[in-house]
Order: C-alpha cells, then sequence, then structure tokens
C-alpha cells in the first residue's frame, strides 16, 4: 500500500504558529522534503523532531520528485515543507503534489500559517473577492504584463501579493493605476519587526527608506460608484441581467461584467442590484 504525501504549513515567523498535527505528522512521517534544510533542520531540532531530511527546491524538484514518489510507492511517507507558510503558494511544491496524484498517492493538507491568509483577515477587506499574484515579474515584458493584469482585476477585487526588498520600492512606484488609493503592506507578519503601512503606493515607496524582510501588499477593491448615493436604473439593470443570463449562455459573473459595463457599475454593484429586485 502507497504512503502518503503531507503537505505540511510551517510557521512564516513566530514558531508557536505550527499546528499541534503538524509537529505530529512531521515527527512520524519517514521522511521531511525541505525547500532549504538548513531552515527547517533549524525548525525541526527546535521541537525535538529527529526526522530525515531531504533538499527538494525548484531547481532539483523534477527529480527528487521523482525519487519522493518511489518512496511513497513503497510505502513510506512524507511530508512536503517550504521556508515558510503553505507549499505550492509562491513556494515550491506543486509538481511533486502534481507527480504522487498521478500515480495513485494519497496527497494530504496539513493546514496551517499562510501570509495570504494573515494578510487578508487584518486588512479589513469588504465582502469582495480576492485575488493572490505571488511576487511581480523581474523581467520587463513579463513586469509589464503582471502589471496589466493587475489593473483588470483590480475592478472586481482585492490583490494580493509578495514582494522581495530590494525591489518593493519599485514595485510600489510601478503601481500608478491606483492614484491615491490606499493600499496596505505588511513587512514581516508574525515575526518581531512586524510593520504594518498604509497610504498610497507612491508615498509609500518613498518611506521605506531601508528595506528589509519579507513584504505582502493588500490593494483593496477598486474604489466605484458603489460607495456613493448614484442613481441608478434598478429595473433596467435588473432587466438586462435576466435577459443576458437567459439569452447568452455566459455564466452569472460574465453577466454581470458585461451588464456593468452597459450601465456604468462594477460586476459587484449588478449582483447587489439584481438580487434586490422583487421575485
Amino acid at each position: 500500500m502507497a504512503g502518503t504525501l503531507f503537505v505540511v504549513a510551517t510557521p512564516i515567523g513566530h514558531l508557536d504558529d505550527i499546528t499541534v498535527r503538524a509537529l505530529r505528522v512531521l515527527g512520524e512521517v519517514t521522511v521531511v522534503a525541505a525547500e532549504d534544510t538548513r531552515r527547517t533542520g533549524n525548525l525541526l531540532r527546535h521541537f525535538g523532531i529527529q526526522t530525515r531530511l531531504v533538499s527538494l527546491h525548484a531547481h532539483n524538484e523534477h527529480v527528487r520528485g521523482l525519487a519522493l514518489v518511489e518512496q511513497l510507492l513503497r510505502g513510506e511517507s512524507v511530508a512536503l515543507v517550504s521556508d515558510a507558510g503553505t507549499p505550492g503558494i509562491s513556494d515550491p511544491g506543486a509538481e511533486l503534489v502534481r507527480l504522487a496524484r498521478s500515480r495513485g498517492i494519497r496527497v494530504e493538507a496539513i493546514p496551517g500559517p499562510s501570509a495570504v491568509a494573515a494578510a487578508v483577515s487584518i486588512a479589513g477587506l469588504e465582502d469582495v473577492p480576492f485575488v493572490f499574484l505571488g511576487f511581480p515579474p523581474a523581467r520587463s515584458k513579463d513586469r509589464n504584463n503582471w502589471f496589466s493584469k493587475a489593473k483588470r482585476l483590480h475592478a472586481d477585487a482585492a490583490l494580493v501579493f509578495f514582494e522581495a526588498p530590494h525591489r518593493i520600492r519599485q514595485t510600489l512606484r510601478d503601481l500608478l493605476f491606483l492614484g491615491e488609493q490606499p493600499i496596505l503592506v505588511y513587512r514581516e507578519l508574525t515575526k518581531i519587526h512586524e510593520e504594518t503601512l498604509s497610504g498610497p503606493a507612491s508615498a509609500l515607496a518613498e518611506s521605506i527608506e531601508h528595506p528589509q524582510g519579507e513584504f505582502t501588499v493588500v490593494v483593496p477593491v477598486q474604489q466605484t460608484e458603489e460607495n456613493k448615493h448614484v442613481a441608478v436604473d434598478v429595473e433596467a439593470v435588473t432587466r438586462a441581467f435576466g435577459r443576458l443570463t437567459e439569452s447568452s449562455g455566459l455564466s452569472k459573473r460574465a453577466v454581470a461584467r458585461e451588464v456593468g459595463k452597459e450601465f456604468g457599475l462594477s460586476t459587484r454593484q449588478v449582483y447587489e442590484l439584481a438580487n434586490k429586485s422583487p421575485e
């Protein structure tokens, strides 16, 4: 019988954030596949865990992943961890998960710390979707495409992304489409020097003089007329929504987006107006 691949979340800063279940799994598996064996080794030693470590990072994931799958097929169990947080979220691990699933191996999540979830939970966002965009690319063409995509998504969703200290100031300057809209920048979440910054992106870029640590950026959903008292022909909007829903074959979200374009409303506004209409 094949073993189980456990995808284990580990602390993003404060070691006490690790779960009891994660500690049990890390102590019981045959091997721990770690992005950085030195960093994970410190974590295991802190909790008195002596499980064998092997490296699994972006440059060896395919080859090492094949070897780990063979171990799993022999009935051994493997825990996958990244440097911090949840593997597979802007960290290595997705390929190993795919390889394991392709061979019929059970993959089990051991949930826990995530910088994305932590940032969103303290951002005070409205009840709107959010989109996680990983790290902005470094190469010029890819970077331009990334910012274009972020601008499109920002109309209907909050944006969450990571940035490295040596690029955070330039990235904040590149958020030109935000204008003076306040955003949130979290540095070193859950760590001793945790810091929260709030304000327009351009102003924050100038205020961060000597960037250090890891940064998580939250851009609240684009401010639209939905927060203002605006005269809207509710009946016309709901009729257009119903008509297009029945005739187009599009998803309700796509319909709301198209109707919003017609009436100058956001996707969310169209949803709210349609739901408020009488039966």
